[in-house]
């Protein structure tokens, strides 16, 4: 932010406390902000970093933050697992809201948006061999 308090494109910027031994300013790359999302994703969901791609931008006063990621499934064979699961749009409600607070504890500003893409599916418990 600047101080006026309105952002600038790609990334935050804030004057520091004008206290007599910290002044300054402090600018977060907006590729920092992006990191920090898909990483928080990648780790809620349990998938790896690779499948999930993040955007972050200023609105309305916070940050606004779109998520495009592939979601575990249980195996289609497992039907005592399928059985418990968890419908989807109930998993992905519930990750929103986990990933607001995480996120935005982890970068200090308000998340006012979190728009998430499901763009696939993965098998939980199947990992490719690389």
């Amino acid at each position: 932010m600047d101080a006026a308090g309105e952002g600038r494109a790609g990334g935050l910027h804030r004057l520091a406390d004008t206290g007599p031994t910290h002044p300054g300013r402090i600018v977060i790359a907006g590729r920092v902000l992006v990191k920090v999302a898909e990483e928080a994703t990648a780790d809620a969901l349990r998938v790896d970093r690779g499948d999930v791609s993040a955007g972050v931008s200023e609105s309305g006063g916070g940050i606004a933050v779109s998520i495009s990621t592939r979601l575990p499934v249980p195996d289609l064979d497992d039907t005592a697992a399928l059985q418990a699961a968890t419908p989807v749009l109930e998993r992905v409600e519930a990750a929103q809201a986990f990933l607001r607070d995480q996120i935005g504890r982890l970068i200090g500003r308000d998340i006012i948006r979190i728009n998430m893409t499901i763009t696939g599916a993965v098998v939980e418990g199947r990992r490719r061999v690389r």
